[in-house]
């Protein structure tokens, strides 16, 4: 089983100083699951940089459903809206993998940006990576099938849990894809059958990742393209 790391790739991207410098100004948090960090056009009071947690971005409609855009692990951040001079954030954060995560003050955070051009590089870079993958997830809910879709969620997964055993509902799952329970019931029963994971109450474990791989869309490459071609 993978185990999960204790560092930000972000974070640890930076050269020595300016890494530390960084650090200093923030403090270790313990996230826990199910848990919103943030809600849409609420106050940001601090931007979070995963350890080991993970959480779902995700937009709230208008008539209570919610869809999500974006998922967070230790590959990124959450308080892009800061970086760019806004004061609160247009997605609610969930947490949906609880773990540690170092934290900092939005005033703090604005001024290690202005000191440090290796921090403006890497968030800029980050952004960019963000804005690629909200479209890749806008075009994969739009043409692909709840079966890719949902291999693609959970590759998604397992690289930001760094384990193959992810402890979600049907019904959780189908709110993150924007679909109805029976479709995620359909596709996890078939996804069983062929022995790519095993579901019981609540829990999934990963099975045959190559096969998952095989049968997700190409958007989950192409997530991971976008990234390393920027961030790599």
């Amino acid at each position: 089983m993978m185990t999960r790391p204790l560092t930000n790739l972000l974070i640890a991207s930076l050269p020595r100083p300016d890494r530390l410098r960084f650090v200093a100004d923030c403090e270790t948090v313990e996230l826990i699951g199910t848990d919103v960090l943030a809600e849409r056009g609420v106050r940001l009071a601090h931007a979070y940089f995963p350890l080991g947690a993970y959480m779902s971005l995700a937009a709230p409609g208008e008539c209570g459903g919610i869809l999500e855009t974006a998922m967070v692990g230790n590959e990124g951040m959450f308080g892009i809206p800061l970086a760019l001079g806004s004061t609160t954030s247009p997605l609610r954060a969930t947490i949906i993998g609880g773990g540690s995560s170092l934290r900092i003050g939005a005033a703090a955070f604005r001024r290690d940006l202005a000191d440090s051009h290796a921090l403006r590089r890497v968030i800029n870079g980050y952004i960019h990576v963000t804005l690629g993958q909200f479209a890749q997830a806008a075009n994969c809910m739009h043409f692909h099938m709840i079966d890719a879709r949902l291999a693609c969620w959970l590759l998604m997964a397992e690289d930001r849990a760094h384990s193959g055993e992810l402890h979600f509902t049907q019904n959780a799952l189908a709110v993150m894809l924007g679909v109805r329970r029976v479709g995620i019931t359909e596709a996890a029963g078939m996804m069983q059958k062929r022995q790519l994971l095993r579901y019981r109450r609540g829990t999934i474990t990963i099975l045959d990742r190559k096969g998952l791989i095989a049968m997700s869309c190409g958007c989950y490459q192409a997530a991971r393209d976008i990234y390393d071609e920027t961030l790599g």
